[in-house]
């Protein structure tokens, strides 16, 4: 049942709310986001798209199927700090109870495998408590599609982040390379890499056949969409739309603020395919480089955590500071505010971001637009979307290593004040393609075909 966040969370009030669904005319966009309170990049774009509805269509109203156990009115209050977002007028959270089932944590075989069948139970059970009339997927659980587009008689639109599985994903079993998704006792077993290959390729079809369920499917990168072409084959439907970067505050830092600056941050949340490590590695070799004993540079490790995981990759990454020695010159800053993050930016020169394949990256373009030299993953949307070359000039630097991404570091922590000020002011100018003004009219004119 809703729970409204003006509202009890009592019984007495449910009665009521699904009384009011049956006999409300209008219209109801379903935002499927178990982690809606997560604080990262995708809830950026949820509560973002929200707001797009309500400052379109007057009369449609919109609900959040949510798994986390926190009060409605603390969750917009979140929405409020981490993104500087408000909201026009009242949604409903749909509070699920299965959201385990999709944890990683629990599944340490077959892992898609369970999560999708885990989502289709959570799908289940959203459905059982409300029917929308437009069902829109903003985390990526494609397994659910089909339950509400033929249980639901739902119009089905799906925002694609990351896909589930990719080409690249199956090219590291067959290569039997170690990543993310295939470790190292897999990788180093030609029987068990295999019957991985095969396993993934039967899960690659069955994902490509609910995801074709999807009337209107939109994409976050240039990267992202190649996945979902191959894997979906509804080129007709599917449109690249960026995320929203609100790069408005941040335009507003002066560039001479970072001069002199030595505090290099990460904005990410806290979770394994980020990769860390290699930040607090290169970081390490950067130390051993410069020597410097006045002033020397410091690492903010800026992000969320959603749960208990996360918290004990904190922990972990921690002791690996104390192991190399650097525990001085490395801060972890947790959970925290809008305002908080714009206070850091003004007080650093440069940004990281390690994630190899990052689908898209709001959180470096949020770098770029406050004046930071961004050092990222040479591949996915940072190589494709990001940075880039602009009026043919450099926007910031690309890395693939420990060694690449200090050779980087070094090479801005050394660059002259002149320099520096032309890739900050061509790398804000650059990211203004990706504002939250875009956003808005690209998804609603994805979202203009199903109201039509």
């Amino acid at each position: 049942m809703p729970d409204s966040e003006f509202g009890n969370n009592n019984s007495s009030t449910r009665p009521q709310r699904l009384i009011l669904k049956r006999t409300c005319n209008k219209v109801t966009v379903g935002f499927f986001h178990p982690y809606c309170n997560a604080g990262g990049g995708g809830e950026r774009v949820l509560w973002a798209a929200i707001r797009a509805v309500q400052k379109q269509y007057k009369d449609v109203h919109c609900i959040v199927y949510s798994g986390d156990p926190v009060p409605s009115t603390d969750i917009l209050r979140n929405v409020e700090l981490r993104f500087n977002i408000k909201l026009l007028r009242k949604i409903d959270i749909i509070y699920l109870r299965s959201r385990c089932l999709v944890e990683a944590k629990y599944y340490p075989v077959f892992t898609l495998l369970m999560q999708s069948l885990g989502s289709v139970i959570l799908g289940i059970e959203a459905i059982l408590k409300y029917v929308p009339d437009i069902y829109i997927d903003t985390m990526g659980y494609a397994w659910t599609f089909p339950i509400f587009k033929y249980l639901g008689s739902c119009s089905v639109i799906a925002y694609v982040h990351f896909p589930t599985i990719s080409t690249d994903m199956l090219k590291n079993v067959q290569t039997r390379t170690v990543a993310v998704n295939n470790r190292r006792f897999i990788s180093n077993n030609k029987v068990l890499s295999y019957f991985k290959l095969i396993y993934y390729k039967i899960f690659a079809y069955l994902y490509g056949l609910v995801g074709r369920r999807a009337d209107i499917i939109m994409v976050n990168s240039s990267w992202t969409r190649d996945h979902i072409l191959e894997l979906w084959k509804k080129s007709h439907v599917t449109f690249t739309v960026y995320p929203p970067c609100d790069v408005s505050e941040f335009n507003c830092i002066p560039l001479e603020m970072h001069d002199d600056k030595t505090q290099i941050i990460s904005l990410a949340q806290f979770r394994p395919e980020k990769n860390h490590d290699l930040q607090i590695q290169a970081f390490h070799d950067l130390l051993k480089r410069i020597n410097c004993d006045i002033n020397p540079p410091v690492l903010a490790l800026i992000g969320s955590c959603r749960h208990d995981e996360d918290y004990k990759r904190v922990k972990i990454l921690k002791e690996l500071c104390n192991k190399l020695g650097i525990e001085q010159n490395v801060e972890f800053k947790i959970n925290v505010t809008f305002q908080e993050i714009i206070n850091e930016m003004k007080n650093s020169s440069m940004a990281l971001h390690t994630m190899k394949d990052e689908h898209f990256g709001i959180g470096i373009v949020e770098c770029m637009s406050a004046g930071l030299i961004m050092i990222a993953h040479n591949s996915g949307g940072p190589k494709r979307d990001i940075i880039v070359e602009y009026n043919g000039k450099k926007t910031g630097y690309l890395a693939t290593d420990v060694t690449t991404f200090a050779d980087a570091m070094e090479c801005v922590w050394k660059m002259d004040s002149k320099d520096l000020r032309e890739i900050r002011t061509n790398g804000r100018a650059s990211v203004s393609r990706f504002s939250v003004d875009k956003f808005e009219n690209t998804f609603l004119s994805a979202l203009k075909i199903i109201f039509a």
